[in-house]
């Protein structure tokens, strides 16, 4: 049985893709019952769409995985706490469990002043949240060099 952890180091595996790529490194995996079903991560500039978030990507294919848009009892493990947008596909997924590394103190939708994920969403911060900031704090250190 694999461990929370173990699925945290999964979507850093998915943002050192998007570093690797050029793209802001988030990453995100969605776990039902022990396995993975979904895995993302930013393709925005590559796509050059907006919405390509490491959520979004996630979303989709655990939806397609799972052969409908719900997605009840699976957990979300992505590297910075989801936007406003990608919270609401969490609450219209209805996933159970929310599990991020870093907190996103400019965009994050723990900003807002009301809770926009589904009332039996939980939600979890700070698992490798060290490994996750500093992933993104080197992308835009190099950004700016």
């Amino acid at each position: 049985m694999f461990t929370d952890e173990h699925f945290m180091q999964q979507a850093l595996r998915e943002a050192q893709k998007a570093f690797d790529a050029d793209e802001v490194p988030v990453g995100a995996v969605i776990v039902s019952q022990n396995k993975i079903i979904g895995r993302g991560h930013n393709l925005c500039e590559r796509l050059q769409d907006p919405t390509a978030h490491a959520e979004m990507q996630a979303f989709t294919a655990a939806t397609n995985y799972m052969g409908g848009k719900s997605l009840e009892q699976c957990t979300l493990y992505v590297t910075l706490e989801p936007c406003v947008m990608c919270a609401g596909a969490a609450y219209w997924t209805q996933v159970s469990r929310i599990v991020c590394g870093a907190r996103d103190t400019k965009r994050g939708f723990s900003n807002l002043q009301k809770n926009i994920l589904h009332p039996k969403t939980s939600i979890e911060y700070g698992l490798f949240e060290n490994e996750c900031s500093d992933l993104l704090k080197t992308f835009f250190k190099n950004k700016r060099d």
